[in-house]
């Protein structure tokens, strides 16, 4: 179980470095054609690296998550940053309910108060709200399909081998964004190719074996309340890259996010020691 939460917080922490290096690499370059190189590489590593391939699960996972990516850059454009980030963590307490209506899985007591601790430190990190427009119904959108596509995952990684459905997953996606892409900018540099290249590897088909792997052994719900921390490192790589500063609220709402990740693991200590 301590292989199975040290991977996942790993992964977290990837996903944190992506948010700085990719804001950097989208200079010059669309959005959907940056997220498209970076799906078509992870695509091409995963065929060549593995050779059984699942057709059925991997276009399923791939139409939902890629759904759920293209309503959250929409959203994005219509509505706040904060806002956005804050409305996409609501997949944390949507995982739950879709865990339930699929998996039968009902959250823990120590969850009962996890859940809501990440919601409340998402908005506090996201600094606050206000009013509710079109992006943001879009965003929520992509957080309802971000919680299915978590809940899917664990279901279909205990049905087939985690790297069967990998590659077609990746190669969905980068089919749909690239469709999106035509008419934008297509400007490459070094440094915009090593980051999508860097973010494919590592983010998209190293995390998601990862995640496919391992949250199957700690449950769909522990493993939203441990994909809390994805924000937080996203603060400190950004701090570190990127010489962004958070405020006092942010700090509070990062405390907060840490202290529902203690819950996550202080659950799986009760009911399987380690």
């Amino acid at each position: 179980m301590k292989k199975a939460y040290f991977w996942l917080i790993l992964i977290t922490i990837v996903w944190g470095t992506t948010f700085p290096l990719q804001k950097l690499a989208l200079n010059g370059i669309s959005t959907s054609t940056y997220i498209s190189l970076r799906f078509w590489i992870a695509s091409i590593v995963s065929f060549v690296v593995w050779r059984k391939h699942s057709f059925k699960y991997g276009v399923i996972l791939g139409l939902v998550f890629a759904g759920s990516f293209i309503a959250q850059t929409y959203g994005l454009s219509l509505t706040t940053a904060s806002k956005n980030g804050f409305i996409t963590s609501l997949y944390i307490i949507m995982v739950p309910f879709f865990s339930y209506m699929i998996e039968k899985e009902k959250p823990s007591v120590f969850q009962y108060f996890g859940f809501p601790m990440a919601l409340a430190g998402s908005y506090f990190m996201a600094g606050g709200l206000s009013g509710f427009n079109l992006g943001d119904l879009l965003t929520f959108i992509s957080a309802v399909g971000y919680a299915v596509h978590i809940v899917l995952l664990t279901i279909i990684s205990k049905k087939v081998d985690e790297t069967s459905i990998l590659s077609f997953q990746f190669l969905t996606v980068a089919i749909i964004t690239t469709f999106m892409s035509i008419g934008s900018a297509v400007q490459y540099n070094y440094f915009s190719f090593a980051v999508a290249a860097y973010t494919a590897i590592f983010a998209t088909v190293i995390a998601t074996l990862l995640q496919a792997r391992y949250q199957k052994i700690v449950s769909s719900n522990t493993a939203a309340l441990i994909f809390v921390g994805e924000p937080i490192f996203s603060a400190f790589f950004s701090f570190l890259i990127l010489k962004e500063q958070l405020s006092s609220r942010q700090f509070f709402g990062a405390a907060i996010l840490i202290g529902a990740l203690v819950f996550a693991s202080f659950r799986k200590k009760q009911q399987q020691p380690l």
